[in-house]
């Protein structure tokens, strides 16, 4: 009995001698589990009664479970349940000890996670508590980066991914939520679970946890939730900045540097306070960076949408329902993003251009949002017709002289990004009088207009008048080049571009190495971190690869039409060979046949942009061309947007449509700093002369320095004009003393 009263009132003394020999202890433990199970009722009528005693129970049972499987069956079931039917009338101590506790439970393995995540998720909108919101928070990612760790644990991902997506859509069918607050209280709950679960998904994502489909479905799926809250956030994933997302747990500015800098300067300066100033300016630089890393459009996760068009149009359905609901901020956000997705896939939303011309005014706020919006979402398959009423709005409202120059150069811009991606939308007469403000005093609205004009005698040079050409465009109407009609793409393709250049370096490093060297063998090195990941359950397996086919010993028989329908297409094809040597035989280049040798690796495309970027800046040092000069910012912003691809040629910024603006006044600070770069180097306050290029430095004198005058202030001197005007008297005394001074110094 002493041996039974002891353990009881020592529980950590019994929880560390039920470690060491569970068998011997069962008694014990069944004795403290009834107890937990009387204390437990008591619990569920009466939280505060017995609370702390119940804490402890809980936390010993969850150390000793994993030795009491049998016994302890039912215990994970127990919290989860307390938790999830009991939350808003539990303490704040116990709340935070039934999560510790699961937890534990789970890195125990005594229960999985799934089960942990269907018990944490929940609790995600209902914690108040910011620091419990934070250790779910971590403890749900935490759980999911290290299943995925090694390999990707396909089962949990579509277990956790099939609850976030019932997170979003539960909260589909209530009332749209607007400024004045309609429908807040009924998408109050829905909208905060929604938010949590688009949250989930999005870090995962941007950790690399979870980068297909399913998690950019998830997340399309909340830009149409009736929370602005949830769909503001689900926006901003695709369009690549967090600016939107509300979270309070994490210090997204960092360190306030200005006042960390003022405070430096009132109060007593020490080592340590040079320290925390240093480690603090590193950390607001490094937020900065990051901030500015995030802020590049989401380009895989727009790639990836299931069914776009239908996405597209669910958005343009969006603007035009809840037009008078939205405000300006939310519209504009949901513009951008149905722009860059229809400038991405292609996609013809044709009642959006007639929806934005209302939007097209100079005075409208956010205007050179609308217009980057309305530029991105056209490209070479948008009908023509569709974009010219919005071109002559434009013009008419940014482009005459009513307005200041910053916005006709913003008129004027975004009128040639229209038109740079969809040429056949301008119309001649407007063309001859837009570009006549090539002729502008304004720097910024001559550039735009020169831009325009550029454009058009590469594109175009027909609807430009004659002395505009230039002088390439009209070579080329004269030898009978013209433009591609709408809807017709250029010739097809017989060379990657620059492959001859690749073949020739790979040649040249084969004579190099003066054997036969073959530097194609091993390519495993150029496919690392390209291999594509395969699900092993869904492996097929031996016996499901090639199917052995017996062939029939009867003779296929060929109708009379059959062999009609082959020479038909044999003559075809040899048309079409015909043709095809004929282009190659014209190509202007040499056409490479690397391609049909070996497998061109991502290593070998890297390789052959550099070389294509060093051909580009050798033929600028040789000719110093315009064309040459343009090829080679092509390439260099193609290498700087390598990562996202060809669609970073499709989106724009706002400094895009604004153009190159005056400098603005410089503050205190740049000119203090202005000041001080132009001291670097020289001695403070004083001229050199004198003093460094003398063997003995010493300052020059007054004599020395009147050497060095003008003439012409010599001679209005005073020293001068008294020579003039001087007696015979005064001339020979200064002759004697000057003879008498030549004296004195050669004695």
């Amino acid at each position: 009995m002493a041996r039974g009263v002891l353990l009881t009132s020592n529980l950590p003394q019994l929880q560390n001698l039920i470690k060491r020999d569970p068998v011997a202890y069962r008694e014990e433990f069944l004795q403290q589990w009834n107890h937990y199970n009387s204390i437990r009722q008591i619990f569920h009528i009466n939280p505060d009664e017995h609370a702390q005693h119940f804490r402890e129970l809980v936390a010993f049972i969850s150390q000793v479970s994993p030795c009491y499987p049998k016994e302890t069956t039912e215990f994970p079931s127990q919290l989860s349940t307390l938790l999830l039917e009991n939350y808003g009338t539990l303490s704040p101590d116990t709340r935070k000890s039934l999560v510790q506790n699961l937890v534990m439970l789970r890195n125990k393995n005594v229960i999985t996670s799934v089960e942990l995540l269907k018990t944490l998720f929940p609790l995600l909108p209902r914690t108040t508590s910011s620091s419990l919101r934070q250790t779910i928070r971590k403890t749900i990612m935490s759980d999911i980066r290290s299943a995925n760790m090694r390999t990707k644990n396909h089962k949990l991902n579509r277990a956790v991914q099939a609850m976030l997506f019932g997170m979003v859509e539960r909260g589909m069918d209530a009332e749209v939520e607007t400024e004045k607050g309609k429908g807040r209280a009924n998408t109050a709950n829905k909208g905060g679970e929604a938010a949590w679960a688009v949250l989930v998904a999005k870090e995962l994502w941007k950790k690399g946890v979870w980068t297909d489909p399913k998690t950019v479905s998830i997340i399309s799926l909340g830009c149409f939730h009736p929370a602005t809250k949830v769909q503001r956030a689900s926006i901003h994933f695709f369009l690549g900045d967090d600016e939107d997302e509300e979270e309070d747990d994490s210090d997204d500015e960092g360190p306030d540097v200005k006042s960390l800098l003022h405070k430096r300067e009132v109060k007593k300066k020490t080592r340590s306070g040079d320290k925390k100033l240093q480690k603090s300016m590193k950390e607001a630089k490094k937020k900065r960076k990051m901030k500015s890393d995030a802020s590049s459009p989401n380009f895989p996760a727009i790639q990836l949408l299931n069914d776009p068009q239908t996405f597209a149009e669910k958005l343009y359905e969006l603007l035009a329902r809840h037009d008078k609901h939205y405000s300006l901020e939310q519209k504009i956000l949901i513009m951008q993003l149905l722009s860059r997705v229809a400038g991405a896939h292609k996609l013809c939303v044709l009642p959006f251009y007639t929806y934005i011309i209302k939007y097209l005014t100079y005075h409208q706020l956010r205007v050179p949002s609308i217009l980057v919006a309305l530029a991105q979402s056209v490209h070479d398959l948008t009908p023509p017709d569709a974009l010219t009423p919005v071109i002559r709005k434009v013009a008419q409202e940014f482009v005459h002289p009513g307005v200041g120059s910053e916005v006709i150069r913003a008129g004027l811009n975004s009128i040639r990004e229209v038109c740079r991606r969809q040429p056949w939308a301008m119309e001649e007469d407007m063309l001859g009088d837009l570009v006549e403000y090539r002729k502008s005093r304004d720097k910024g609205v001559t550039a735009a207009a020169r831009g325009l004009l550029q454009l058009y005698r590469e594109v175009n040079p027909g609807m430009l008048k004659k002395r505009e050409r230039g002088k390439e465009a009209t070579m080329g109407i004269a030898s009978g080049t013209k433009p591609l009609p709408f809807g017709h793409s250029a010739q097809a393709a017989v060379d990657i571009d620059g492959l001859s250049l690749l073949e020739d370096h790979l040649q040249k490093l084969r004579e190099e190495n003066g054997d036969e060297m073959d530097v194609d063998v091993d390519d495993s090195a150029a496919w690392e971190g390209w291999d594509v990941e395969t699900d092993s359950s869904e492996e097929s397996s031996d016996e499901e690869g090639w199917l052995n086919v017996e062939s029939d010993e009867e003779p296929l028989e060929v109708s009379d039409s059959e062999d009609e329908d082959m020479e038909k297409a044999k003559t075809v094809s040899s048309a079409d060979a015909k043709q095809d040597d004929k282009l190659v035989e014209d190509a202007t280049l040499r056409v490479s046949t690397l391609a049909t040798t070996k497998i061109l690796t991502p290593a070998d495309f890297t390789l052959l942009n550099e070389l294509k970027l060093q051909a580009a800046t050798k033929a600028v040092e040789a000719t110093g061309s315009s064309s040459a000069k343009r090829k080679l910012a092509t390439l260099e912003a193609q290498k700087k947007n390598m990562a996202s691809g060809n669609m970073a040629e499709t989106f724009l910024a706002e400094d895009d449509i604004l153009g190159p603006s005056k400098k603005s006044k410089a503050d205190y600070a740049e000119r203090m700093a202005s000041i001080e770069k132009g001291r670097e180097g020289r001695e403070k306050y004083g001229s050199l002369k004198g003093k460094k290029e003398k063997a003995n430095p010493s300052s020059s004198t007054n004599k020395q320095k009147a050497r060095n005058k003008p003439i012409m202030m010599i001679l209005s001197s005073g020293a001068v004009r008294g020579k003039k005007k001087a007696s015979l008297r005064e001339k020979q005394q200064k002759l004697r003393r000057h003879i008498n001074k030549a004296k004195k110094a050669h004695h």
